[in-house]
């Protein structure tokens, strides 16, 4: 292939090399209101009132607004496809505030200073109620985050805002308990994860505008510009055709602008003062008040015979959804949903769970979408069960791998129809040297070497749910167009797309070029998240080259025809051909990439001469456009294994070797696949060891800049070696499955194992600090 499977550079390189205005404010009108919200100090409180006069005379400013003044329809802000599974539980703004940091007044002035000033002027008093700030406590508390009877779920999963349950639901195979207790061997523990930041270097920010029309334009950071629309019209009551949301190039996401976090108010300020605005989140904003990962604790019990073959396999997860519903009843099915299907050969499964509403800032989207917590907690518990039955734990693996042809337990009764997972944990423990190095070695002074495994699934899309689509077409110099509503969040997919598109239409890519995403010119995309921009859209380009394809062959035999009846049937003068001019059929034409041949004559087509004909008397335009959706959503297979050096003295590990081999179908970009790989593992060794929200007594979070809240730097990071087991999927474009989220699934187990293994300790608990390492040891 000349373009697909290729390490073509990205399209927006260069202007992001060399400084090219392409974000949100370097796009921003000039003479946009700032736009800033005063916050809650109280985890749970009832505004009594809100005084705003002094801050209204202050030089400059344009409006102040409370929840006096927005609509009182309730929304939700998760960008997910209608009707959304997360209930509607928003206001703009409302008279109770549910976490420190929930959103008290708008304030929106001429320049930052006069905002910053009328904010500190804002008189607000508050009657304060208790709080849950224990998520363990949280189900059927006398305490209520939610007890509006505005609040509503469009969808039944199990919530209900009288019980603290933002979704509740149980699903299995066989009697659970019968078959543990048959088992030779169980092991079972209960695995904490807190709730990380995505720490994307771009924090979110929107900009808002009215056109020559009178429509609301939006330019925001954003993944999912459709969701936008639709979010935005139901929070401020009005029509979606007067809206039109644009995204420029994003500065990084990771999942966290799948939900609507600046829009809304930069969007009712325009709304209501007919002036152009914009936000911009400062790095505490983006800390203290965004959408993190959800924290969830995930119970496991996992039962084998007494030669390693797991029988049955059981589930509970208490997620935290904080005090909004966002994402809370999806990313916590992805913890068993995507952790249990690893393992083909259990005869019973059971997988439940609980999300419930606290006095905390709501959680979100963020890469791995809850099977990185469940893919924690499960294997984890697997290596735990190797080590009670004295086994190594790759071989324990390959034992009860799925395999290719199984059909995935807890996996929808979908079959494992490319899978090379095996491949990928054989290949992962050779990189390593695993026969070699485990489980330990001692180095001297104190210094232990280690090494640790897990495996991970993740999905491609969510099937009968998710839509991609993409528009194609020819111009007049030959070259294409090509519109998608998916978003690039620098993972490259514009580039990715432009390289199938190229690969169907045997150019290079170069001539694609690439817009999006519109919801004004853009066909409708669901976004992009669920890791599925390369699956579900990749699918559509291809459908749409195809076409457009088709639609080329007819016109340039039409165009041929039309020659030879002028020509004399392609032999010189006019009359030549006593039967009439030859029948040509697009069918019948050869082509290269560059014209249309046929080859009974010699007489060719150019694409530039189709492109100018096309324009010129034409019937039909040289324009495709095509959607897809898929029934099933194959997943991407990984391993990955640590070398670690562990102080015992100290408790500091350092990551000196992570090894990892990816089954993500056929790879499109490997450069890109590449370092999609490196960016999720190095965000798994930060959740694994430093990422630490903690919140005080009262509900402040402790950890509101990058002096507090720790990610991994390049010195963190050790040796990273990757690469990829090439399966086939029948139904992927090209045969290719995701990659954007499998890759952060691994490191959380991976590093727990290789600390066990070092220590004879198991921590259950992200992060494992060195802290908790030293006083472990000291307390062992």
């Amino acid at each position: 292939m000349k373009n697909v499977n290729q390490g073509i550079r990205k399209k927006d390189a260069m202007a992001l090399l060399m400084g090219k205005p392409v974000y949100m404010d370097d796009l921003a009108p000039r003479d946009c209101l700032i736009v800033k919200v005063l916050r809650s100090p109280h985890a749970n409180a009832m505004i009594q009132s809100v005084k705003t006069d002094a801050a209204m005379k202050v030089p400059g400013i344009a409006a102040v607004y409370t929840w006096e003044d927005v609509p009182a329809e309730r929304f939700t802000m998760a960008g997910q496809t209608y009707p959304e599974p997360s209930p509607y539980d928003r206001l703009i703004l409302d008279r109770h505030v549910r976490y420190v940091g929930d959103p008290v007044a708008i304030v929106a002035g001429e320049t930052e200073d006069a905002v910053d000033r009328a904010l500190k002027l804002v008189k607000v008093q508050y009657e304060v109620l208790p709080a849950i700030l224990d998520f363990r406590t949280a189900k059927d508390n006398e305490i209520l985050v939610h007890p509006e009877d505005s609040w509503r779920s469009l969808c039944p999963v199990g919530a209900d805002n009288k019980r603290n349950l933002c979704a509740s639901d149980v699903s299995g195979q066989g009697d659970v308990d019968a078959v543990l207790a048959e088992c030779d061997v169980v092991a079972e523990g209960t695995y904490h994860t807190l709730a990380d930041q995505q720490a994307m270097m771009e924090t979110f920010r929107t900009c808002c505008y009215f056109d020559a029309y009178g429509r609301l334009n939006i330019l925001s950071s954003t993944q999912i510009v459709f969701h936008v629309r639709r979010i935005i019209s139901n929070a401020l009551g009005i029509p979606k055709s007067k809206i039109r949301v644009v995204k420029p190039r994003i500065g990084g996401s990771f999942g966290a602008k799948q939900t609507v976090v600046s829009e809304i108010f930069p969007a009712f300020v325009t709304w209501k003062t007919g002036r152009p605005s914009k936000m911009i989140f400062s790095r505490t904003e983006s800390q203290t008040a965004s959408t993190p990962r959800h924290e969830m604790e995930v119970s496991v019990r996992v039962g084998a015979t007494k030669d390693g073959i797991i029988q049955a396999i059981d589930v509970y997860t208490l997620s935290n959804t904080g005090a909004y519903g966002e994402h809370g009843p999806t990313t916590v099915g992805l913890s068993g949903h995507k952790s249990i299907p690893l393992y083909g050969t259990p005869r019973a499964y059971r997988f439940a769970y609980d999300v419930v509403y606290t006095n905390v800032m709501s959680a979100g989207a963020y890469r791995g979408y809850g099977a990185t917590q469940g893919i924690f907690a499960v294997e984890s518990a697997v290596n735990q069960l190797a080590e009670k039955l004295h086994m190594d734990p790759v071989e324990l693996r390959l034992k009860n791998v799925v395999r290719q042809g199984d059909v995935m337990p807890a996996y929808y009764g979908e079959t494992a129809a490319s899978c090379t997972l095996d491949q990928c944990l054989m290949r992962t423990a050779e990189m390593i040297g695993w026969k070699e190095k485990f489980p330990c070695r001692d180095m001297g002074n104190g210094k232990v070497r280690s090494v640790g495994i897990a495996m991970a699934m993740q999905g491609s899309g969510i099937s009968g749910v998710d839509v991609g689509s993409a528009s194609i077409k020819l111009n007049e110099d030959g070259y294409y167009t090509l519109t998608i509503g998916a978003a690039d969040m620098g993972t490259g997919c514009d580039t990715i797309l432009a390289q199938m598109a190229a690969e169907c239409l045997d150019c290079s890519t170069d001539q694609i070029t690439v817009y999006g995403a519109d919801t004004d010119a853009s066909p409708y995309d669901s976004g992009s998240y669920a890791s599925s921009t390369t699956y579900v859209t990749g699918k559509a380009v291809e459908r749409a080259c195809g076409k457009l394809l088709e639609k080329m062959e007819d016109k340039a035999a039409e165009l041929l025809r039309a020659r030879y009846a002028a020509d004399g049937c392609g032999l010189g003068a006019p009359g030549a051909c006593a039967s009439g001019p030859p029948d040509v059929s697009g069918a019948e034409l050869e082509f290269d990439g560059t014209r249309f041949l046929d080859p009974a004559t010699g007489e060719s087509v150019t694409l530039t001469d189709l492109g100018t004909a096309s324009m010129c008397g034409s019937q039909e335009a040289l324009q495709v456009t095509e959607t897809h959706s898929s029934p099933v959503s194959p997943p991407p297979f990984m391993a990955g294994a640590v070398e670690i050096e562990l102080d015992k003295e100290t408790g500091h590990v350092e990551i000196l070797d992570y090894a990892a081999v990816v089954d993500c179908g056929t790879v499109i970009n490997p450069n890109l696949a590449r370092v999609q790989t490196e960016g999720g593992i190095v965000q798994g060794i930060g959740m694994a060891l430093y990422e630490n929200v903690q919140y005080d007594k009262k509900g402040h979070m402790m950890n509101n800049s990058f002096m507090q809240y720790k990610i991994p730097t390049r010195l963190d990071m050790g040796r990273l070696r990757i690469e990829f087991e090439s399966s086939y999927e029948p139904t992927g474009p090209f045969g290719a499955k995701s990659i954007g989220e499998i890759v952060i699934n691994t490191p959380s187990p991976a590093i727990a194992h290789a600390i066990a293994n070092a220590t004879g300790l198991w921590f259950k608990e992200l992060p494992i600090t060195s802290e908790k390492i030293a006083m472990g040891l000291l307390k062992k």
